[in-house]
């Protein structure tokens, strides 16, 4: 995808996109951590793509342009009637004018030295995907923090470029697709048009919380599991992409010694979201 020809002679070098749907409560915080950026981040383009908002999502992002100005920065707002991520991520791409792009959930907050880390991994001319490190932000709930600590151990997550929440594409990255397709998991197309060596993981943190309660984990985990199998189908090709680690029997014995008591709750998630097929659409991670 190519940067947009009305660009400004002086670009921003990164264009980075928060689609945000009633998200009055999450995306001040997640604004402010890129504003808080240090002094290795390069100039930022932030767009939130509202779409559909009942709330102060839209108020309370514009409260926040005049911050972005100080840094000599912009933060472009839009107003969108239609909801729907998928949507409102092309129509924020259509707006994007940096040299690499990042995509970031409203809810994550950014350690103040990521953006310059990943800048300086995207800045090149070759096709690369970048992430922070992961971090899950404490759950209020017991049944959470339980399943939490049983997830964050899974081969997968500790295999590092998860980009549960954040990913970044430089733009020979980008034109391996043209719009995002309507799909479930974003995240997981986006990652696997991309081969395992060409997937980087910096050490700066971002920071991404998990939903509350036994049934919203059943209700998110089994909308992953349906994307995943969605992606799988409708994009075999992109199968060749997967490193997975699978885990074995050992290895799942120490991770049940480690956690007993988030291997049980993440066991009773599992059976759960086997007895009932999930529907179709997008669903927040929370």
């Amino acid at each position: 995808m190519d940067v947009p020809a009305e660009a400004a002679a002086d670009p921003p070098a990164m264009s980075v996109i928060i689609a945000a749907r009633d998200e009055e409560t999450w995306l001040p915080g997640c604004l402010d951590s890129l504003l808080a950026q240090d002094a290795t981040a390069p100039r930022l383009q932030v767009i939130v793509a509202a779409n559909a908002c009942r709330d102060r999502t839209v108020e309370l992002a514009l409260a926040r342009q005049g911050g972005f100005s100080t840094r000599g920065w912009e933060l472009d707002v839009l107003d969108l009637a239609e909801g729907g991520k998928l949507g409102a991520l092309n129509a924020a791409e259509s707006r994007a004018r940096g040299a690499a792009l990042v995509y970031l959930d409203a809810d994550v907050r950014c350690d103040r030295e990521l953006l310059g880390a990943l800048w300086r991994v995207l800045d090149t001319s070759d096709p690369r995907y970048a992430t922070g490190t992961l971090a899950v932000r404490r759950g209020r709930s017991w049944v959470t923090r339980a399943y939490a600590d049983f997830w964050v151990r899974l081969p997968f997550v500790r295999g590092g470029a998860v980009g549960a929440g954040l990913f970044a594409l430089n733009r020979a990255g980008r034109a391996r697709w043209g719009d995002f397709p309507d799909i479930i998991s974003d995240d997981t197309f986006v990652r696997l048009n991309f081969a395992p060596h060409e997937r980087i993981e910096v050490a700066p943190r971002y920071h991404w919380p998990m939903v509350e309660g036994f049934s919203n984990l059943v209700r998110v985990r089994r909308r992953q599991d349906a994307g995943v199998a969605e992606v799988g189908a409708r994009f075999p090709d992109l199968a060749a992409n997967d490193d997975k680690a699978r885990l074995g029997r050992g290895e799942l014995a120490r991770l049940v010694l480690a956690a007993p008591l988030g291997f049980a709750v993440y066991l009773a998630v599992h059976l759960m979201v086997r007895l009932r097929r999930s529907g179709g659409g997008w669903t927040r991670g929370r």
